[in-house]
Parts: C-alpha cells; structure tokens; sequence
C-alpha cells in the first residue's frame, strides 16, 4: 500500500476558472435562472494523455449538427447553439418547462495557443467531441555573438 500526499490546495479551483464562469455566467442570465432553466450546457476539458492536444466534451442533447457552432481564435473556444422552438397552433399550458430553446454559448480559454484549423468536431449520442492540437511551441533561436575588432590596432 502507498501513501499520497494529501494537498489541502489540489480543491480549490484557480482562480482564473472561477472568474470565467462568473463572467460567463454573469452575462448570460441572472444566475438563479441558470439553475432554474439551464441556459448552459455542461462540458468537460482536459488534456489528451500524449499532452499534444485538448478534448472537449460537450453535453448538447436534442441537438441536431446543424444547429452547433464552433469558432476558435488564439487560445479560446467558442460553442453556440440555437435550438429553434416548435411552432404548434395550439398554445401550450406548461405545468414544468425545464428545456431551454433558444440560444446557449460557451467559451473555452486554454491555457496554451492551438491549431485552429487542426481541430477535428465529431458528434454522436447528444455528445459533442472536440479535439484540440496544441500549437508548437517557438523554439529559441541561437544567435552567435560576431567580434569586432577595434578600429587602428
């Protein structure tokens, strides 16, 4: 049996998470109907296990290909999703209403710069997948250092 280290810190979510969320969250409804209607969708993020790429998976069930949006630019990601609502003649009296029609975004900062045109989107299930490259990297560049004689020796 081994033991691990306990790291009372591991818990606490960065803080640039918890600022993203409450602007997310802040701009796009008061936050008790967030809970109420469910305006968002959840997703999970994490790093592939070769540490050369992101996965994103988002929940977005009911939801046909045609109606997800996915834009990328310099490290962040942006899902948007339009569910239109049912025109039916007659008018519905509603006892619970828990599925949200309309309009949801999400945006995803990563902590590295990736490959916009390399991302791969694949959807089944209600489950949206995305694979994300990482950007490579800028080496450094060695410069040699040239001397220069002094002038009139």
């Amino acid at each position: 049996m081994s033991l691990t280290k306990w790291d009372p810190f591991e818990s606490i979510v960065p803080l640039r998470d918890a600022m993203n969320r409450l602007f997310e969250e802040s701009f796009i409804s008061p936050r008790f109907e967030l809970f109420t209607f469910g305006r968002t969708f959840p997703l999970d993020v994490y790093e592939a296990e070769d540490h050369v790429s992101y996965v994103v998976h988002a929940s977005l069930p009911g939801l046909k290909p045609e109606e997800v949006q996915i834009t990328a630019l310099g490290d962040t990601i942006t899902i948007k999703t339009t569910k239109k609502e049912e025109k039916k003649a007659e008018e519905k009296s509603y006892v619970r209403r828990e599925r949200y029609e309309g309009e949801m975004i999400r945006t995803i900062v990563l902590p590295d710069a990736i490959k916009p045109e390399a991302i791969e989107a694949t959807y089944e299930h209600g489950v949206l997948t995305l694979h994300i490259p990482k950007a490579e990297e800028v080496k450094p560049k060695q410069i040699a250092v040239k001397i220069k004689e002094p002038v009139g020796v």
